[in-house]
This record gives structure tokens, C-alpha cells and sequence, in this order.
């Protein structure tokens, strides 16, 4: 089986496609041949070794495809279904063994490279929107990288709940795209907090999606509303420094958090609930996926490279 391999951490050269062993799933797993698998910047972090994981292993833990194999005690999936899932690490290949508690039926609507670009970056917009901060109609909300993987989707969202979204990007390519998502407004990073008071009449939006980080987040403190919401759910731009939580106070009792996506999918009720909103809502052409980059296996390295650089926009996908 073809699959990228992580011998030694680094930069995207270390990603080496190799040919290794095929998984065997064991009891609660699922075998499953990968039609497509994602791209995501926690890859980047798990290559380079900022977050560490025993040499060598097999990159990527979001796909989609048909299960071919199922181990001991599964219930419920069977081969030949098509699934999809955001956690199960070895995905980079051309078969992996996935949790069966962590694998997603697929409609038929819906084709795999669109499943496979949904999961993580979708079931994070949708958290994002209906859980952690639940959007109201007639609300505004800031959304960072607005014509990213994240952005795009959670635009989408927070328009099918009636929100009101001023969107961050920084090209004008990029602007065009966050606009035909949805978003009402448009800022440089340079001014959006300025913009987020103009639209808002000086009162500050109800909730800052930032998943850029350090750049950005004291002017998302700076756009928020009294008792609003900073959603602090990545470091694209870095880790922001230690901060004196007496400027929430200061700023109008701001509320602030640093979520992840597996405390909003902690048991199989949640990920499906997710999920189903997501496919259902492509399925019926109510939400666009937008694919950015499709890469062979081969090439995963100079996809790294694509998306450390910023030099794309919606999802990532390597194809085996």
C-alpha cells in the first residue's frame, strides 16, 4: 500500500511516499479504501514536529471513502459503505483503519472529495456557529480568514441562521470569494476592528471568529461588544502571548475561550448530529464546498508548502 511516511520531523520534505504494510482493523475499527483525503494545517504541525508523535508514522487524519473490511464487535458499518471521518491518523494513504465510532455515513448526493473536505474544517465551522457562540438573527460577527477552508463554511453557516458577517481577507481575489460566500462587509486585517465598530453603529459585534491568532487578537477584542464573544480557536499567525484577563473586564466583560473540535464531538450523537447537518446542507445545495487544491499522493509536500505559504484558499485535498 502507497502511503506518505514521516520518518523524521521537518518541512515539507520529509513527506516521502512509501510502501508500507496494510493496515489490519482490529476489533471496533473499519478498514476503508480512501477516495480522498484532507489537508489541514495540524498535518503541518504533526510533520514538523510541534506536535510530536512517535517516527515514522503516516500522515493526515481526515478522509473519505468505501469501507472494504470490518473488525471484531462493529455494528452498524459494513463494507461497501461510504464513509467519512476527522481523526483517525494515517490518512495520507491509499487504505486506513478507522475507529468505526469515528466513521460518518456519506449520502449519496454527496461525493467523496466533498465529504473528505467537510469534516474537519466544516464540523469546526459548525461548532463555531451553532454551539459555541449560537448565531442569532440579525447578529454581526467577525470572521477571520473569511476565503479560507474555515471561513468560507462558517460564512455559510452563520448566513443560514440569519447573522450578519464581516469577513477579513487579505487579496482582492480573496475578497471576491469571501463575497460570494455571503459575507456583507469585507476589511483588511488592517482595519477590521474599526469597520466591525462602523457597521455595528460603535456597539461591537456579538462574536469574533479568529483562527488567525496573534496578528489579530487584540484588534478582535477590540470589535466585540459589551459581554461579547472571542472564539480563539487557532494560531495561524502564532500563539498569542500571555495576556492580563483584567482587559476582558476592561473592554466590556468580555467572554473568551480557546475550543477544539473534539470537546464539541465528545460522544457518537454529536458527530453524527454534525455531520448530517453538514451533508444534508450540501446535499441540498444550501452550503458550497469550496475545493481549493486537489493533489496526487505523490505531491503532498508541495501541498504543505501551498498552505504554509497562504497561497491557497478553501480546502486541501490529496487524492490516492
Amino acid at each position: 500500500m502507497r502511503a506518505i511516511q514521516v520518518r523524521e520531523v521537518g518541512g515539507p520534505d520529509v513527506l516521502q511516499l512509501a510502501d508500507v504494510e496494510t493496515p489490519e482493523p482490529g476489533p471496533g475499527e473499519v478498514l476503508v479504501d480512501i477516495g480522498a483525503a484532507g489537508v489541514n494545517y495540524i498535518d503541518t504541525y504533526q510533520r514538523s514536529g510541534l506536535y510530536p508523535l512517535p517516527t515514522p508514522f503516516v500522515l493526515g487524519i481526515e478522509g473519505a471513502g468505501t469501507v472494504v473490511a470490518v473488525g471484531e464487535g462493529v455494528s452498524g458499518v459494513a463494507a461497501g459503505d461510504r464513509v467519512a471521518w476527522k481523526d483517525a491518523l494515517g490518512s495520507y494513504a491509499e487504505q486506513a483503519v478507522v475507529p468505526a465510532s469515528q466513521a460518518v455515513p456519506v449520502t449519496a448526493e454527496v461525493s467523496d472529495e466533498l465529504a473528505a473536505a467537510l469534516m474537519l474544517q466544516g464540523m469546526t465551522a459548525h461548532y463555531l456557529a451553532t454551539s459555541l457562540y449560537p448565531v442569532q438573527p440579525g447578529d454581526w460577527v467577525v470572521v477571520h480568514a473569511g476565503a479560507g477552508g474555515v471561513g468560507l463554511l462558517l460564512t455559510q453557516i452563520v448566513k443560514l441562521r440569519g447573522g450578519r458577517v464581516l469577513a477579513t481577507v487579505s487579496t482582492a481575489e480573496k475578497a471576491e470569494l469571501a463575497t460570494a460566500a455571503g459575507a456583507d462587509v469585507i476589511a483588511s486585517y488592517e482595519d477590521f476592528s474599526e469597520r466591525a465598530r462602523d457597521v455595528t453603529d460603535g456597539a461591537g459585534v456579538a462574536c469574533v471568529y479568529d483562527g488567525v491568532g496573534q496578528a489579530t487578537f487584540e484588534g478582535s477584542l477590540d470589535a466585540l461588544r459589551v459581554r461579547g464573544t472571542m472564539a480563539l480557536f487557532g494560531a495561524a499567525s502564532g500563539p498569542v502571548p500571555p495576556f492580563n484577563p483584567q482587559q476582558l473586564n476592561a473592554k466590556g466583560s468580555l467572554f473568551l475561550t480557546r475550543p477544539t473540535l473534539a470537546h464539541y464531538t465528545r460522544d457518537r450523537a454529536e458527530l453524527t448530529a454534525r455531520a448530517q447537518d453538514l451533508l444534508g446542507w450540501v446535499g441540498a445545495e444550501k452550503l458550497d464546498v469550496r475545493i481549493g487544491g486537489r493533489y496526487p499522493l505523490v505531491e503532498a509536500g508541495r501541498a504543505h508548502e501551498d498552505l504554509e505559504a497562504r497561497r491557497t484558499t478553501g480546502k486541501l485535498l490529496l487524492l490516492p
